[in-house]
């Protein structure tokens, strides 16, 4: 390990938080905990393009599999040390997802694969009936420079 990840880790070491925040089982839904779990991630200074993905990848999954009427889902961070650690909690326990390679001309089926590619660790656990969460982790390198509201966007691609 070279001096500059040395000290990448030791500024993450010190990092923890914690978000959760409940959601309507909707396409609305699924947006908004997208953009707040960005922001959320902004303010943490941590980079937030793959983590944005998995969060929209899972809540859709939430709003259109783990959908019941007048039920809401459940988006959580949990930042701990060098981990993200992302979960989304539905009330459909009795529809476990699964990954598996889609129809090559279907137009969905691909967001487990997403995130199965850009997270460190993903799963499924039960939660007491009848919810489920769908978790991902993420081994983080360093916090973004600048700080929230600095206008730095180095975590966006052009």
């Amino acid at each position: 390990m070279n001096e500059e990840n040395t000290g990448a880790t030791a500024q993450l070491a010190h990092l923890a938080g914690d978000f959760s925040l409940l959601f309507s089982s909707t396409p609305r839904g699924a947006r908004l905990a997208r953009l707040l779990a960005a922001d959320q991630l902004r303010s943490w200074g941590v980079p937030g393009g793959e983590a944005s993905q998995i969060v929209a990848e899972l809540a859709a999954n939430a709003a259109t599999h783990g959908r019941l009427p007048g039920r809401s889902f459940r988006m959580a961070l949990a930042l701990s040390g060098g981990t993200l650690r992302i979960e989304v909690t539905d009330t459909r326990g009795d529809r476990l997802p699964e990954c598996r390679e889609p129809d090559p001309y279907a137009e969905s089926g691909r967001g487990l694969l997403l995130v199965a590619a850009l997270a460190d660790r993903w799963g499924v656990a039960e939660d007491s009936f009848p919810r489920k969460i769908v978790w991902a982790e993420l081994e983080l390198s360093a916090p973004e420079h600048g700080h929230p509201g600095s206008g730095d966007r180095s975590d966006q691609q052009t």
